[in-house]
């Protein structure tokens, strides 16, 4: 039999290593500005073209390289930070396995020009595709350029998994971020097409962070620290009024290197028990010393992972320091997530032509009900309801268009139930909607009942209505008596301003002042309500980065966002009006079973069924 087992060639090795160390252009951003930093630079910028797909460039002032070292950092497993194996337990530097380069280089156009500070000319190099086109003697700063051009342009399958330059942006932000916060003592600038999104000039860690977040974040900031024998703790949180619906900055380092850890987070969480509700994360910065000798982080390609040598007591210690913090800043519980929300008109599509499963349930919704309540009197709630008198005039004459049930209004006033002992029998019967948990609202049908997620079934509710203003601009906007300056860190600016004539699509009235600011005129009219214009457009924001990854379009992506963030939520208790409004609108949506994330909005239980589960 034939040998069959041979080495691969070098071109092909490095594909593959590149699959493991190189995902996307934030990838690439990571390696080449630790390279900087572990070369002793003192001000590194990086320079991106279309979210690094095109461009990614790092210009350092460190020590540089001779020409043989430039060569020789494109080949594997090349490296000046271990020598020998033991070495791994004593790591302190950001890189050390030798692979990045030359996977860098194997898959993209890469040109270098280097130059040590005790040389006059420097070395420029120049590889496509691992192979080596040209190196050169030429004149350039001391320090080292790289520019990486290309990316994945042998790689095409790769290439086409890349999301949108949005998407991929916020992760090259993400990592620029990670390395400017672990060393705010060193010049850190990022520009993006010719903008400039941050210039960071040396400084201390809370200056550092609100350069990074905005100045709003210097009032959120609890500064934690704690030293040991066996770890020092430096850092910051937030203070839990502060916190968000979803994950924001949270950020671990380990000898100044930024790590994933669930475990560690949990530790975050539980010092902040009982200071917020589920579903709600606080601000963290968390900087963890300890010696390389109790810690491995040669677990994974990225270097985000790593294992302690006692991970129980680094839990401890940390819980402990922050709830020691923020009993020594007397941070008490403070928040009320639950926004009044206005229910207001929701009109299907047009064109719009029910499926027999939708008619079916919304035929069950109209026989659910008598004539004794009427929209005009409508009952008031127990908590956050408002003067919802208002918000529900004119609604008695609401009547969807293209109705599929005998086109009478989508309300339980419906004159279908008149006939038959069994109908009468039911409407003897309670027939209001009541709620559970303040989470979810029981509606009594004749078939058995319908239970409805009343957060799911409002973002459905106020998707459509969303998506509908952003088709038509036909929007109802609350100007503001004395407009509000909104001030926004310089990542979010840069998001917020390409999307800024969707948003104002939505109701919104905001133009761009200058720098890292805005000024809003007026917000849309159902959120008039809502005074904090800041904290509602941050969340808008934060929940419109979440969704960049699912290659949304613009309008669709801020509807759900916008749908996300102004729903009702789980907890806030409504009054009967308030259920019969969102149970109507909901099945007058086109799609009434799913929210936009998928969830369902309501379950239905049929009366043969709960017999037969009471049967044993």
């Amino acid at each position: 039999m034939a040998d069959i087992i041979q080495l691969l060639p070098d071109a092909i090795a490095n594909q593959i290593a590149a699959g493991e160390v190189i995902q996307r252009p934030a990838s690439v951003v990571k390696e080449l500005m630790e390279n900087a930093v572990d070369a002793g630079a003192t001000e590194v910028k990086l320079i991106v073209k279309e979210a690094g797909k095109n461009l990614i460039q790092v210009i350092d002032n460190g020590c540089g390289m001779s020409e043989t070292d430039a060569r020789m950092s494109f080949e594997r497993h090349a490296t000046s930070k271990i020598r020998e194996a033991e070495d791994l337990f004593s790591i302190r530097t950001m890189g050390f396995r030798g692979e990045a380069m030359a996977s860098i280089a194997a898959i993209s156009h890469v040109e270098m020009r280097t130059r040590p500070h005790n040389q006059e000319l420097g070395s420029r190099l120049v590889i496509e595709a691992t192979e080596v086109k040209s190196q050169e003697a030429c004149q350039c700063v001391a320090g080292t350029s790289i520019s990486v051009k290309n990316l994945f342009f042998n790689v095409p399958a790769r290439r086409n998994f890349l999301k949108s330059n949005a998407a991929e942006m916020r992760h090259i932000i993400e990592e620029f971020q990670r390395i400017a916060l672990a060393n705010p003592e060193l010049f850190f600038s990022l520009h993006h097409n010719n903008n400039q999104v941050f210039h960071l000039p040396p400084s201390n860690l809370r200056q550092r962070i609100v350069a990074i977040f905005g100045p709003g974040t210097n009032k959120k900031l609890v500064p934690v620290e704690e030293d040991t024998d066996v770890l020092k703790l430096h850092g910051f949180v937030g203070k839990p009024e502060f916190s968000k619906k979803t994950r924001g900055e949270q950020y671990f380092f380990v000898n100044d290197r930024f790590i994933k850890s669930p475990y560690l987070n949990h530790a975050v969480m539980n010092a902040y028990e009982d200071l917020l509700p589920k579903e709600v994360y606080p601000l963290y910065i968390i900087f963890i010393d300890i010696d390389p000798m109790r810690i491995d982080i040669n677990v994974h390609p990225t270097k985000q992972e790593i294992k302690f040598e006692d991970e129980r007591l680094v839990y401890n210690y940390l819980k402990v320091t922050i709830r020691h913090a923020l009993g020594q800043f007397s941070i008490m519980p403070s928040m009320d997530f639950d926004q009044e929300t206005a229910f207001s008109k929701v009109q299907p599509p047009p064109n719009y032509q029910a499926d027999e499963q939708t008619i079916e349930i919304r035929s069950s919704a109209a026989n659910a009900k008598g004539n004794e309540h009427s929209w005009s009197q409508p009952g008031s709630g127990k908590k956050n309801t408002g003067d919802w008198q208002k918000l529900y005039e004119g609604l008695d004459q609401f009547v969807p268009e293209n109705n599929p049930v005998d086109s009478e209004p989508l309300t339980f006033e419906s004159k279908a139930n008149t006939g038959g002992s069994e109908d009468q029998g039911f409407q003897n019967q309670q027939r209001e909607p009541y709620q559970i948990h303040a989470t979810y609202i029981v509606s009594p049908i004749k078939s058995g009942f319908l239970l409805i997620d009343q957060q799911a079934a409002h973002e459905r509710i106020l998707y459509e209505k969303y998506y509908q203003m952003m088709q038509t601009q036909n929007s109802l906007v609350q100007k503001a008596l004395f407009p509000q300056t909104l001030q926004l860190s310089p990542a979010d600016t840069d998001l917020f301003r390409e999307i800024l004539p969707q948003v104002n699509q939505l109701g919104f009235d905001i133009q761009e002042f200058g720098g890292n600011t805005f000024v809003v005129h007026g917000i849309p009219a159902e959120a008039a309500g809502q005074t904090d214009e800041q904290r509602m457009i941050e969340t808008l924001l934060d929940q419109y980065k979440k969704n960049l990854d699912l290659k949304l379009e613009v309008g669709d992506n801020l509807a759900r966002s916008m749908a996300k963030s102004a729903a009702i939520k789980k907890g806030q208790m409504l009054s009967t009006a308030e259920m019969e409004s969102l149970i109507d609108q909901l099945f007058a949506c086109s799609i009434p079973y799913k929210n936009p994330a998928g969830k369902f909005c309501f379950i239905t239980m049929e009366l043969d069924e709960l017999e037969r589960r009471f049967a044993g």
